[in-house]
């Protein structure tokens, strides 16, 4: 998919949470000057928004310089938002890195049930395979059959090698095993699934950490890359699972899932603002191409409703 086509995707996929903020500030833009009554209400519209109260602070102070007390309207508003958003963005925009000179490369994928992990590991095999990278796939959700068998199903389409083990069986020492296999097998890129566990959930996490654990008593470096997917339809509960997930597993980016659909785009912005942690990849749709390295304008011209420039 070209990037003109992504950004369409992108666009339309964030058009509930684009509706929200543009009607609002169509709605808000009343008056033909920009007073405090009018700051003030586009600063309540940005938290609404999820994109977080110090954040909203923050824009609204900027919307504000050189323009308060002075004419404006919702096209000059969208686009001033859109370049703050943007260039709020742009610290945590940063493609996954993959160490060449380490093979493989792990990495650990975790987050909450149904964010979407296993379909994120086959599309990135998918990416990763078309480059012409040996790519292996590890069930690490053994007690859920159905993840296991939709892995295999990725194996199957992308050609990648997938590794089960039998249901219940312990995921840390799967992990272990298959590291192993992939340095025995040359493998450039070890992807491993994990069981969707709920942040609050103590022995799950403990279970989290085990794995880490284990596979550093194979390679100290490794996991080389954590990565946490968040479904980006849960709004502020994402910053509560990003805390904990970085505590327990030391989570080294983020790929945000499920942008289509939601209302709820802000909370990328409220969650680079309060982890900083890199923004890896976004997702809108099921197809392979619908997951695309993040581009700060790009994605803050979509949530606000802008055309790309």
């Amino acid at each position: 998919m070209s990037e003109s086509g992504f950004f369409s995707r992108l666009r339309k996929g964030l058009s509930r949470s684009s509706s929200r903020l543009s009607d609002g500030i169509t709605g808000i833009l009343t008056k033909a000057k920009l007073d405090q009554e009018t700051l003030e209400q586009l600063e309540d519209l940005l938290i609404t928004s999820d994109l977080g109260a110090q954040t909203a602070s923050e824009i609204a102070a900027k919307l504000s310089e050189g323009r308060f007390d002075k004419e404006i309207d919702g096209d000059e508003v969208r686009a001033t938002l859109a370049g703050l958003i943007a260039e709020r963005l742009t610290s945590v925009a940063t493609p996954l890195e993959i160490d060449a000179g380490t093979r493989p490369h792990v990495i650990l994928m975790v987050g909450v049930n149904g964010a979407g992990k296993t379909t994120t590991i086959g599309k990135m095999a998918s990416q990763f395979i078309g480059e012409g990278k040996k790519v292996i796939l590890v069930a690490g959700d053994t007690f859920r059959a159905a993840a296991v068998e939709q892995l295999k199903a990725w194996g199957t389409r992308t050609g990648a090698e997938v590794i089960t083990s039998e249901t219940g069986a312990d995921a840390a020492g799967l992990a272990f095993d298959a590291l192993a296999r992939a340095q025995d097998e040359g493998a450039d890129l070890l992807l491993i699934d994990t069981a969707g566990r709920l942040q609050n959930r103590k022995e799950l996490m403990d279970e989290l950490a085990k794995i880490v654990r284990v596979l550093k008593k194979k390679d100290e470096t490794a996991p080389h890359s954590v990565l946490l997917v968040l479904d980006a339809s849960t709004g502020q509960n994402a910053l509560s699972q990003a805390q904990t997930f970085e505590e327990i597993a030391g989570v080294t980016g983020i790929v945000m899932t499920k942008l289509d659909g939601t209302a709820k785009g802000g909370i990328l912005v409220a969650l680079a603002d309060k982890f900083g942690l890199p923004v890896h990849a976004i997702g809108v749709g099921e197809g392979v191409e619908d997951l695309q390295p993040f581009v700060p304008s790009e994605f803050a011209a979509a949530l606000v409703g802008l055309d790309q420039e």
